[in-house]
């Protein structure tokens, strides 16, 4: 069976009602039994059972274990970001999105977490920046396949780099 198959016939039917379309659950508060306990769910900021439906398909269909969805990118970035310590690298495209350059330089360069701008149009440069990483860098962040200025970006090429200069890295400890 097709990918897309399967996870076309992964989407939940609704229990209630039979409908096959994921319901839309606008609430921001759910009833609980007592504090604490309840059905799932609580508060709309920490879950619902549509986001909930989503991230459970995210998972599947990239043969992940978990699904997260974020209300925008800079808020998926933000996430990512805390799993970072001080003395962290981050290699960034040079061009990236003005908010994700304020949280790297503005809010997350003050804890020790350094970004280095490289042009990932240019492979050599993407690959001195791996070879260049040791062990402190955490995260190569590259956005999309065309940037704000249509640039094309040799995506697979440079995550094929990137897991080549991972296992070195982790052959040289």
């Amino acid at each position: 069976m097709l990918s897309a198959t399967r996870l076309i016939h992964s989407i939940p039917v609704d229990e209630q009602t039979g409908a096959i379309a994921v319901p839309i659950y606008a609430t921001s508060t759910f009833v609980q039994e007592a504090p604490g306990i309840n059905k799932g769910f609580d508060y709309a900021r920490t879950g619902n059972p549509t986001r909930k439906i989503l991230e459970d398909l995210m998972a599947k269909m990239e043969n992940g274990s978990t699904g997260l969805a974020f209300s925008s990118g800079l808020a998926a970035i933000d996430a990512v970001l805390k799993l970072l310590r001080s003395g962290d690298e981050i290699v960034a495209v040079n061009d990236i999105y003005g908010g994700a350059f304020r949280l790297f330089t503005g809010v997350y360069e003050q804890y020790g977490i350094q970004v280095r701008l490289v042009d990932t149009a240019d492979l050599q440069a993407v690959e001195n920046a791996i070879a260049d990483l040791e062990e402190k860098a955490a995260e190569l962040r590259i956005q999309g396949s065309l940037d704000a200025r249509l640039q094309a970006r040799e995506l697979q090429r440079q995550a094929l780099q990137l897991e080549e200069a991972w296992e070195l890295n982790e052959q040289a400890k």
